[in-house]
C-alpha cells in the first residue's frame, strides 16, 4: 500500500489530545486559525503522499554518490526537494523579517512527521536548514542574518551542522578545529568533521556550514569553542555564490539506511568563515540548532513507524495464512497474534506523536507568552520526545518486517528498509542515552518542578475522565502515582546513580504520557476507546518494572569487571 499522510491523526491530536487551541488563542499565533491549520496540514499530506513517498525507494536502492568531488544527488530528488522549497516549507515556522510565515512549531512538526514517514532520507535536508535558520536567528549578526536567512528560509540555500571529529564524538570538547583570525574580521577554519548530514547538494546553489572550531585563544573542552558560519562557495557584493571556499567532501560514509542522504567527511582548509554569535559561545549557538533538530527527529521515528504500520497492514490483509474465526480464507490480519503487534504498533505511534506535539505546543507557547513554566516544559518534554519517539519508531518497524514474516527479511518488499532507516534515529542529534541522562540532571536541575507540575496534570485529567472511563482513568491515576514516587527516588539519589537507571526512567515516564494521551483521546472520541484500552491495559504496564530498574542505582553495574562481560 502506498503511504498516506496521517493528516487527519496529527489534526485530532492537535484538537483533542494536546491543546493547540492554546497556541492560537496567542496574539503571537492568531493567524493559525483552525482552517489555517486543516489547509496546511492538508497540503503538506498532498505533498508527502503524492511527490515525496514515491521517491522512498529511489533513494534506498540509488543511493547519493561522490563524482569528481561533488555529490549526486538520488533519482527524483531534486523535484522533490523543489516541491518542499518552492511551497515554503523550509521556512514555514521562520521569521517573516526574512521571508518565513511565522507559523507555530506545532504545524511545522506535524508536516516533519508526515514528510520523514514518505521520504525520511530527503526530509533530512530541510530538517538541518530549519535548525540552522533558527540558530542564526537567535544568534547571528544583523548583517549576516540579512544575507543568509533570505536564501536559507526560500530553499534556495541549505544549511548543515559541524560538530562531531573522528576522536569527538560525543565529548563534543575533544575537537581539534581550529580557527585563527585573519584580521579583517574572517577567520581561517581547519579541520575535519565527520557524519555531516547533507555535506554537499546538487539541489541548492550554496551549502552553508555551522562549523565549531577553536579560536587561539579558547580554552580547553567546551567552554573555548567558537561557532562560524563557512559557506561553500563565499557570497560576493550582490549576496550570490561567488569564490569557492577551502573545503571539500572527502568521502560519503556507506551506510546501513537513509542512503539517499549523503553523509559527508568535511575538510576545512584554511576555509574563510565568520564567526556566529561571541567568541567561546559556540556551544550554546550550536545547542539551539539541536535543540530544534531533536524534536524534528522525535518526529522522524514517529513519521518512519507510521510508513512502517501502513505497509504492515495492507500486507497483513492481503496475506493469506490459515482459517481464524473471523477469517475463513485466512487473512493474517486476523489472527491473534498479527491483531496484537498491529495494535501495539498503532497504540505506540499515537503515543509517541502525542508526546511529540505536546513538546511542540509547550516552545510555541512559551515562544508567544514568555513564561518560565512553558519553557521549563518545552525543556523537560524534549529529551522525552526525542528518546521515545526514536525507539518507538525503531520497534514499530521491527515489528512491521515481523508481521511479513520471512519477506520482512527480503528487501524487495520494502518492510526492511523502514527498520534501516530508523536505526540511526536514536543515534544522532544526541542519542538517546544522552538524552535520557539530560533528563534527570539538567531537567531535573529545578528539583522536578515541571515534571511534577506535569505529573499534576495527568492526574487532574485522570480524575476529570472518571465518569466516562472509571478504570482506564483509574489505571493512568495510579501510573502518575508511580511516576511521581519514582521521581522523587530519582531526585534523592547521586548523579552516577541516576544515570544507571536514566533510560528505564524516561522511558517509563513516556509510557505514562503515552497513557494519558489515550485517554484524553478516548474521552473527546469514544470511538477511540478500544486502543487506548491496549495503551492502557498493555503497554503503560511496564512502568512498574521500568521504575524497578531506576531505583537500582549503579553500584550494581560496576560489581561487573571487564572480564564478567567477556564470554
Amino acid at each position: 500500500m502506498p503511504y498516506r499522510a496521517p493528516v487527519r491523526d496529527i489534526r485530532f491530536i492537535l484538537d483533542h489530545v494536546v491543546g493547540f487551541a492554546q497556541v492560537s488563542a496567542t496574539p503571537r499565533f492568531a493567524e493559525a486559525t483552525p482552517d489555517m491549520a486543516e489547509a496546511i496540514l492538508t497540503e503538506a499530506g498532498r505533498i508527502a503522499t503524492g511527490i515525496l513517498a514515491p521517491l522512498n525507494r529511489a533513494g534506498d536502492q540509488h543511493p547519493a554518490r561522490l563524482e569528481n568531488g561533488a555529490v549526486v544527488s538520488s533519482p527524483g530528488f531534486a523535484e522533490g526537494y523543489r516541491a518542499i522549497a518552492t511551497g515554503g516549507w523550509v521556512g514555514m515556522a521562520a521569521s517573516p523579517d526574512h521571508g518565513g510565515m511565522g507559523l507555530p512549531i506545532s504545524l511545522a512538526l506535524g508536516v516533519d512527521d508526515m514528510m520523514s514517514g514518505a521520504c525520511l532520507a530527503l526530509q533530512l535536508k530541510p530538517l538541518l536548514s530549519k535548525g540552522q535558520i533558527e540558530a542564526l536567528e537567535h544568534h547571528a549578526s544583523d548583517d549576516m542574518k540579512a544575507l543568509y536567512l533570505p536564501k536559507l528560509t526560500s530553499g534556495e540555500w541549505s544549511g548543515t551542522m559541524n560538530l562531531t571529529e573522528p576522536q569527538a564524538g560525543s565529548d563534543v570538547g575533544a575537537l581539534r578545529s581550529k580557527a585563527e583570525p585573519l584580521g579583517d574580521g574572517t577567520y581561517a577554519v581547519t579541520g575535519q568533521k565527520i557524519y555531516i548530514t547533507w555535506g554537499d547538494s546538487d539541489l541548492v546553489s550554496n551549502v552553508c556550514h555551522l562549523v565549531l572550531a577553536r579560536l587561539p585563544d579558547g580554552a580547553e573542552g567546551t567552554k573555548g569553542i567558537s561557532l562560524f558560519m563557512v559557506p561553500k562557495f563565499i557570497p560576493d557584493a550582490a549576496g550570490q555564490p561567488g569564490q569557492r571556499n577551502s573545503l571539500r567532501v572527502v568521502s560519503l560514509e556507506h551506510k546501513l539506511g537513509i542512503h539517499g542522504s549523503p553523509t559527508c567527511v568535511m575538510q576545512f582548509e584554511g576555509a574563510k568563515g565568520w564567526l556566529v554569535g561571541a567568541p567561546h559561545k559556540g556551544m550554546a549557538a550550536m545547542f539551539t540548532m539541536m535543540n530544534n533538530a531533536r524534536l524534528s527527529v522525535a518526529a522522524q521515528g514517529v513519521g518512519v513507524a507510521e510508513a512502517a504500520l501502513q505497509h504492515a497492514l495492507a500486507y497483513a490483509g492481503d496475506r493469506h495464512q490459515g482459517a481464524t474465526p473471523l477469517s475463513p480464507d485466512g487473512a493474517i490480519i486476523d489472527h491473534a497474534d498479527v491483531r496484537r503487534m498491529l495494535a501495539l504498533m498503532r497504540a505506540e505511534v499515537f503515543a509517541a506523536r502525542s508526546i511529540a506535539l505536546s513538546c511542540a505546543v509547550a516552545i510555541d507557547m512559551a515562544t508567544a507568552t514568555g513564561s518560565a513554566d512553558w519553557q521549563a516544559r518545552a525543556a523537560l518534554l524534549t529529551p522525552i520526545a526525542k528518546a521515545h519517539g526514536t525507539d518507538i519508531g525503531c520497534e514499530v518497524a521491527h515489528l512491521g518486517v515481523q508481521i511479513h514474516g520471512g519477506m520482512g527479511f527480503v528487501e524487495e518488499t520494502g518492510a526492511a528498509q523502514f527498520s534501516r532507516d530508523a536505526r540511526i534515529t536514536p543515534i544522532y542529534e544526541g542519542t538517546n542515552g544522552i538524552q535520557a541522562m539530560d533528563l534527570v540532571a539538567r531537567k531535573m536541575a529545578d528539583g522536578g518542578e515541571a515534571a511534577f507540575r506535569l505529573i499534576d496534570e495527568v492526574q487532574r485529567d485522570a480524575e476529570a475522565a472518571r465518569p466516562a472511563l472509571p478504570d482506564l482513568a483509574g489505571d493512568v491515576w495510579q501510573a502518575a502515582k508511580a511516576l511521581r514516587e519514582a521521581t522523587e527516588g530519582l531526585l534523592a539519589q547521586p548523579l552516577n546513580d541516576r544515570f544507571a537507571g536514566a533510560v528505564p526512567y524516561l522511558r517509563g515516564f513516556a509510557r505514562i504520557l503515552g497513557g494519558h494521551a489515550h485517554l484524553k483521546a478516548a474521552v473527546a472520541d469514544p470511538t477511540r476507546e478500544p486502543l487506548a484500552r491496549v495503551m492502557i491495559r498493555r503497554i503503560m504496564p511496564e512502568h512498574l518494572a521500568l521504575f524497578a530498574q531506576g531505583r537500582e542505582g549503579a553500584a550494581g553495574l560496576y560489581a561487573l569487571t571487564h572480564e564478567d562481560f567477556a564470554a
